[in-house]
């Protein structure tokens, strides 16, 4: 018997935005043959996904997985960072517990 988590899908996408409460944006890349031309088009989708803990900030790889809708737009929430961003210049706390105020 399969479990609810795993029939809900699960994508890896880009975190592009971060500025909502709790929400951040991501947008999943997909590359599909076009059914006529068989050329490989790029198709890509941002979805508002929930992110409880505010863990993942902008150009951090992510995995979502599928929920219950939370608000209008949300139907997706955070299931782990996959990969952060090193240029986003996060402070962690040992870096924070060197630099003394003046």
């Amino acid at each position: 018997m399969t479990t609810a988590s795993e029939t809900r899908r699960r994508l890896r996408g880009v975190v592009v935005s971060e500025k909502g409460a709790k929400t951040i944006v991501v947008e999943v890349v997909r590359h599909v043959r076009h059914p006529k031309y068989g050329k490989r088009v790029r198709q890509d989708r941002r979805m508002h996904v929930h992110d409880e803990t505010d863990t993942a900030h902008e150009g951090d790889v992510v995995e979502i997985i599928e929920c219950r809708p939370m608000s209008r737009l949300k139907h997706w929430r955070l299931e782990r960072v996959v990969e952060r961003n090193p240029d986003a210049g996060l402070v962690t706390p040992e870096a924070a517990a060197e630099v003394k105020p003046a």
